[in-house]
């Protein structure tokens, strides 16, 4: 292992991009050559001959840094109207002809709300570095020229060690399949070594005489965020940090702002022009007499109650309020929220997108049936299967069940036969290699010779086939050994056979199939094997009644249907294929073509021998969670990288597509003529599911963008199918541009990152995949199922809730602005205040705090009633709970309270103008107390001390506010009936017309709860 740091060689990337072509992956802009044509050189033993500068080997997902903190967070908040307007505000005050009270009365609410802010953000902004800290704290091995090691982190390179070793993505696609990685064929000459590789690379290696070239491909390289599944592997590192596709497949994390806060930043400026309106109203009642530009300005300050400064910060402490309840729920355990901003967005998901591997699937591929035409074999049925492979293997008569004679193939065959020869293809048809591991009992070597059973685990590109060989282990017939050139199974009595590997053409999504060619150690017979979808293999094998009929079926329960069948080759006819198979491969041009041509040769009357049904397995409860998706109104797209009979197969099984629905197949195009057609075809289709490739999807979004976005949204259903990650991100965007209705984006891989930061509303599963996902997304959660009740019931709540806080806190600013403006123009439109000091700021603070807040607790129904029923959040699609219609209602009852309580004060006031005080603020703050309550739907225990606690507060003040109130008149009889009957008039009309509309036209949830 030392030696390798010796070796003087370069690692030359001839003729390629860097891997961020056409963008900046860094500030100094050299690494990648901005998108030009250059080559790469990398010294392995001579670091000082480096001449290229490389990013930091670091992530980072932080929006700010140590400098940018401050100013950020300031900037964020200030680029609002709502904001800005009371910065402004406040240092109006500092002009002597502005100032209408104590400077704290404007500063002290400002300051409080950027306080509160400024710590949720920091906080997040901590948490955020702690998560990024853990992922750039893991340690990998580095080589020096001194054989010491130091930890590098997140890099991407390959194995070039000698022998073969498996990776596993889970972490940065979602998929628990292992993918075999190879080395270079001239570093096996070497003590060990390692390279990268991006498009087409080549490895040099200048000690050797003479010097080494050769090209390097994807089987040679290992990426970031992936782990080696078993061995020891030596590399070079090629990219790292901001130059790794992973890193450059995903967008700089974005600030989110809510739907529903740029919908109550659109009402705050109806409030201010209606705050301009009235000031220029009262200037124009003086006639604009005197210095009336700066009565405007005086008149501005005193209603700016109009606008209230408390909504922003509660609306944000109710925001923390709601991530709390998230995180403390006990049904959705794990349940993390990363994005204390949004909450609201929850409960307003028109559309939601979602990966398929790991986040709707398990990963996990169950064998389900095994069709032979006459006969089906299910889970309940296997043993029958077993005792036929059993018997073929130890009847006395048995003289190897595949070496009968050519002419017996003529003669019908019986079951038990059959069934042999259809599980002797699946075990031999596959790219499954065994390996065994120390168990600490048996050490590898030991196990590895006496194929130890549990010792024994199976690594395999794809799970499909891990599941179908360890089926055939299941019924008796078991892969114990393989190389590149033999493979080696053991019947039920022990028995080993061997077979010679001829051939192998592996599975390609052009060619839908793989097949291959082996020798029979025993026999001598020469099997051509294939196995692949159906709508391929119908044409290869011999005419038959039952197969399509059979795999629609099959299909239709879910399963991922596999046709298998078989040739026999003489000696003759391989060695004249493999002759024909060897020139093709050595062809110049059209080398892919004149190979796949010699194949298909083979191709041809091959026998039907059997159906394989393979599933994969759900996670917990996808279907009834995808079902309270759709009939809560809520859009459902499956974009997966995995192939399109795949992705078929799993929404039929999950039944995102439902059972009374048709399927349209988006045909496979490349021209915009072929792409105008499908449209046009697709255009007839009626309540039908699409499912397109990524490829056609990409012509038809150049070409027709328009057109297609506005047939996708009408379906039911869509599966895209061969996505990129940049593709998921670009299909989040348009729908946002259509449609302007919100988005949801839920996904588990790295893969899923960029498409859970572009969407309004990301949601990260967390579990056995890694954590890139859930650590970029806005929330985590363990399971999908959870994401039911994450958007019906909290999702729901978090946005009734602040939609009914905000229009609360915007009534009680309304209301003493009404009382502020009668009073002005019943004393000659003096711009003079009702209330001063500590009235005014205890008003919002200490005396109604506490009960409007406490309307964070308030909910409609429970959260069963909300699972039970999901048609309760189609209601909130159209934005009913917050809009004008709502908003208009809200000012009208604080226009009408306002003038009730100024207008009972000042014809009931006795002879001082402290009385009118005395009795106007007491009524406002008992009508603002009763109003909380006549709004409350569901009474909380805190909901109760809140009200007790503030009216408490304000009979203790009063013997402080002996400036403002008259404490002696509040004692008297006088002031309790006049103050009892201002509130009455303010309140009692409103609670009687609240009883006759749920009386009369009750809401849809009043109906579930009654």
């Amino acid at each position: 292992m030392q030696n390798c740091s010796y070796i003087s060689a370069v690692l030359r990337l001839f003729g390629t991009r860097g891997p961020g072509a056409g963008l900046k992956c860094c500030p100094w802009s050299r690494c990648c050559g901005m998108g030009d044509f250059r080559p790469r050189t990398v010294w392995l033993g001579h670091p000082e001959k480096r001449e290229q500068r490389y990013p930091r080997n670091v992530i980072n997902n932080q929006k700010y840094n140590f400098f940018t903190f401050l100013p950020g967070v300031l900037f964020n908040q200030f680029k609002y109207f709502f904001n800005l307007y009371f910065l402004l505000l406040a240092c109006s005050q500092f002009v002597n002809e502005l100032r209408l009270g104590a400077l704290y009365t404007y500063w002290v609410p400002l300051g409080f709300v950027l306080i509160i802010t400024i710590v949720r953000e920091a906080v997040e902004e901590i948490r955020c570095y702690c998560r990024d800290k853990e992922v750039n704290s893991q340690i990998y091995s580095k080589l020096s020229t001194r054989g010491v090691c130091y930890s590098i982190l997140n890099h991407q390179f390959s194995s070039l060690i000698p022998g073969s070793c498996f990776l596993r993505t889970d972490q940065l696609d979602g998929e628990t399949d292992w993918k075999l990685r190879l080395p270079v064929a001239c570093t096996q000459r070497l003590p060990t070594a390692a390279v990268s590789h991006h498009t087409k690379w080549l490895l040099r290696y200048e000690d050797g005489d003479p010097p080494v070239n050769e090209s390097l491909s994807i089987e040679n390289t290992l990426w970031a965020s992936t782990v080696i599944a078993s061995g020891t592997v030596v590399g070079v590192v090629i990219y790292t940090g901001k130059e790794l596709r992973s890193v450059m497949n995903t967008s700089n994390p974005r600030h989110k702002v809510g739907l529903f806060d740029l919908e109550v930043n659109c009402l705050t400026k109806i409030l201010f022009g209606a705050l301009v309106v009235v000031s220029l109203v009262m200037v124009a009642l003086q006639h604009f007499a005197g210095r009336w530009y700066l009565q405007i300005f005086r008149f501005l300050l005193l209603f700016s109650n109009i606008v209230p400064i408390s909504l922003r910060v509660n609306l944000d402490m109710g925001k923390m309020v709601f991530s709390w309840m998230i995180r403390r729920d006990s049904k959705i355990p794990g349940t993390v929220v990363r994005a204390s901003t949004i909450p609201e967005q929850l409960g307003r998901i028109s559309y939601l997108l979602t990966d398929k591997t790991g986040t709707l699937t398990q990963n996990e591929m169950v064998f389900r049936r095994l069709h032979l035409g006459t006969v089906a074999y299910g889970m309940d049925s296997m043993d029958e299967v077993q005792s036929h492979v059993f018997s073929a293997y130890t009847q006395p008569s048995h003289d190897a069940p595949a070496s009968r004679a050519p002419a017996a193939t003529k003669v019908r065959k019986t079951i038990s036969s059959r069934v042999h020869e259809a599980v002797k293809a699946i075990a031999l048809v596959h790219c499954v290699t065994p390996v065994y591991e120390a168990n600490g009992v048996t050490d590898q070597a030991e196990a590895e010779q006496h194929y130890e059973d549990t010792c024994r685990v199976y690594q395999a590109a794809s799970p499909d086939e891990v599941s179908l060989v360890q089926w055939t282990e299941s019924v008796g017939l078991t892969l114990v050994g393989r190389d590149h050139n033999s493979m080696q199974l053991r019947t039920p009595s022990g028995q080993i056979l061997n077979f010679t590997i001829l051939q192998i053409f592996p599975f390609t999504y052009e060619s839908k199939r793989m097949g291959i060619i082996v020798r029979d150690e025993s026999t001598g017979e020469i099997s051509f094997y294939m196995k692949g979808a159906d709508v391929v293999m119908a044409g290869i094998v011999q005419y038959n009644d039952w197969l399509e009929e059979e795999c629609g079926n099959m299909a239709r329960e879910g399963l991922r249907v596999l046709v298998v069948s078989k040739k026999s080759l003489t000696e003759e006819q391989y060695q004249d294929f493999e002759a024909r198979y060897i020139q093709a491969k050595l062809s110049v041009h059209d080398r892919s073509l004149k190979v796949a041509t010699v194949i298909e040769s083979l191709e041809m009357e091959m026998e039907l021998l059997c159906l394989t049904g393979v599933e994969d397995q759900l996670q917990a409860d996808v279907r009834p969670t995808l079902e309270i998706l759709r009939n809560a109104g809520i859009k459902v797209w499956m974009l997966t990288g995995d192939k399109l009979e795949t992705a078929t197969c799993t929404a039929k099984n999950a039944h995102l597509v439902t059972r009374n629905q048709d399927i349209h197949i988006f045909r496979s195009v490349t021209t915009r003529g072929e792409a105008h057609l499908e449209l046009n075809a697709f255009r007839r289709k009626h309540d039908c599911a699409l499912v397109i490739s990524g490829d056609s999807l990409e012509v038809c979004l150049k070409f027709y963008e328009y057109e297609f976005m506005e047939l996708a949204c009408q379906c039911p259903a869509v599966v895209c199918c061969r996505c990129a990650p940049t593709q998921k991100a670009q299909i989040v965007r348009l729908l946002q541009e259509r449609t302007g209705k919100l988005t949801c984006a839920v996904g588990d891989g790295g893969n899923d990152v960029s498409m859970i930061q572009e969407a309004d509303c990301g949601v990260g599963v967390e579990g056995k995949e890694g954590k890139q996902a859930s650590l970029a997304a806005d929330f985590s959660v363990t399971q999908f199922k959870h994401l039911g009740r994450l958007l019906m019931v909290h999702g729901r709540n978090s946005y009734k809730r602040s939609a009914g806080l905000s229009q609360f806190v915007i009534h009680r600013s309304l209301c003493i602005s009404t009382m502020q403006a009668v009073f002005s123009s019943v004393f000659y439109f003096a711009s003079v205040p009702l209330y001063q000091g500590f009235l005014i700021i205890g008003y919002s603070t200490i005396y109604t705090m506490f009960p409007v807040f406490s309307l964070v607790l308030d909910k409609d129904v429970k959260s069963e009633v909300a699972m039970l029923y999901p048609e309760l959040y189609k209601d909130l699609l159209k934005g009913r709970p917050l809009s004008f219609k709502t908003f208009l209602i809200w000012v009208l009852i604080s226009i009408y309270q306002g003038n009730i309580i100024m207008y009972g004060a000042l014809l009931l006031f006795e002879s001082e103008f402290v009385h009118i005080v005395a009795i106007s603020f007491t009524s406002l703050i008992l009508t603002e107390l009763l109003m909380v309550a006549l709004t409350i739907q569901t009474w909380h225990w805190l909901m109760i001390v809140a009200e007790l606690l503030s009216l408490a507060c304000y009979i203790a003040s009063l013997v402080f506010l002996h400036e403002f109130i008259d404490v002696y008149f509040i004692a008297t009889l006088s002031f309790l009936w006049k103050v009892t009957v201002i509130t009455l008039v303010s309140c009692l009309p409103l609670y009687i017309l609240k009883y006759l509309r749920r009386r009369f036209s009750p809401p849809n949830y009043s109906k579930l709860t009654s």
